[in-house]
């Protein structure tokens, strides 16, 4: 048991909160242990950076059968289980550790929490010796063609609940002003890559998902960094292209329905959509409502509701693989059950598990501490 300063009265008394407050107690209890693990620990030699440099392979690339030696060939949805993956999966347990030790702090008041994580933080991000550098520049590389990507940036969605971490626990005493300044710096060093690499530019411009991935890291870092720019060309690009360019006139996203797993590409595209309105939702309260050319939140989410409540009915291709392992606790139904006023969202949200540990799902849900985000 982690002993801290006297708990706080918590801001989630409503019933609604209570599964997921007993899940974040729990996962907070088995991390508290836990020693940092940052890219420094893991190197592939296929890699063309250095140590500090973030490091992985496209998924969905394996060898060619006709030629085993030379570069690649793509398989959509089919995920090379003998790619890199040691940099994603130490980000992702990150992210897991992060956010559990600040959701126990937020709903308890009990620095001990936020005291616990403060070491995977200094070792991620300031720490000379283990940081991981400020780009991605050799993201989702493919052997025999690239060294890196653009749509490698996804990659750093895991980051997500990290941030909305310690926006979580930087008034809690835990941090420095020093190691907030220092984090601060290297979010902005990362947003300012984003915005600039042909990279990030080539990233942000996609259509479908990793385009709506470009913005949620933006808008999040953004709020961290005090980037009010961004957050206003954030705003200005959900509203004016990623509404009306990704959203078919349903509240369908048919660029991921094309996908070979168009059910789980549907639900994380939401999702992610849903958390650039959360974001925004800060500011502009009637987000989810905001409607052009008749795409909005509330059509999105109208139309994959019935589908999440009873995904027997979906009229669609079954997805090739994972189908089984979805749906799960979507935060789209927490986010657009408050904003909207919507109790059948909430009701089914409560419903769903958050336990899952198929490493699909997990990946694809970086929203995995929605507390964090209220």
């Amino acid at each position: 048991m982690l002993i801290g300063c006297a708990p706080t009265p918590s801001p989630f008394n409503d019933p609604l909160f209570d599964q997921e407050k007993e899940r974040v107690l729990a996962l907070a209890e088995k991390y508290a242990n836990a020693q940092p693990i940052t890219v420094t620990a893991a190197i592939s030699e296929r890699s063309a950076g250095g140590i500090h440099d973030f490091y992985s392979e496209g998924d969905y690339w394996w060898p060619d059968p006709e030629n085993p030696n030379g570069p690649y060939i793509r398989k959509d949805g089919v995920t090379n289980p003998d790619n890199f993956t040691a940099h994603r999966y130490a980000m992702i347990r990150l992210s897991q550790i992060c956010g559990a030790l600040a959701s126990a702090y937020l709903v308890t008041g009990n620095t001990a929490y936020a005291n616990q994580l403060v070491p995977h933080l200094k070792a991620w991000f300031i720490d000379p010796s283990t940081k991981m550098n400020p780009h991605l520049t050799y993201a989702q590389a493919i052997k025999g063609k690239v060294t890196g990507r653009g749509i490698g940036i996804i990659d750093t969605i895991q980051l997500l609940d990290v941030v909305k971490a310690i926006l979580a626990i930087q008034n809690s005493g835990a941090l420095t002003e020093e190691d907030i300044g220092d984090l601060r710096s290297w979010f902005a060093d990362y947003l300012h890559w984003m915005d600039t690499h042909p990279y990030g530019i080539s990233e942000q411009a996609k259509d479908n998902n990793h385009g709506a991935c470009w913005f949620l890291q933006a808008a999040v870092f953004s709020e961290f960094t005090g980037n009010r720019e961004m957050m206003t060309y954030v705003e200005g690009k959900f509203k004016e292209v990623l509404l009306p360019c990704q959203m078919d006139e349903n509240g369908s996203f048919p660029l991921e329905l094309k996908r070979t797993k168009p059910y789980g590409y549907s639900l994380f595209n939401l999702d992610i959509m849903s958390g650039i309105a959360q974001v925004l939702s800060k500011t502009d309260s009637t987000i989810f409502k905001y409607t052009i050319n008749g795409r909005s939140m509330e059509k999105g989410m109208t139309f994959l509701y019935p589908y999440i409540k009873n995904k027997e009915q979906w009229p669609y291709g079954q997805d090739v693989l994972f189908w089984e392992e979805w749906p799960v606790r979507h935060p789209a139904l927490l986010f657009s059950g408050k904003a909207l006023k919507r109790t059948s969202y909430l009701e089914l949200w409560q419903r769903l598990s958050a336990d899952f540990d198929s490493p699909e799902v997990v990946r694809n849900m970086p929203i995995r501490y929605p507390l964090l985000w209220l």
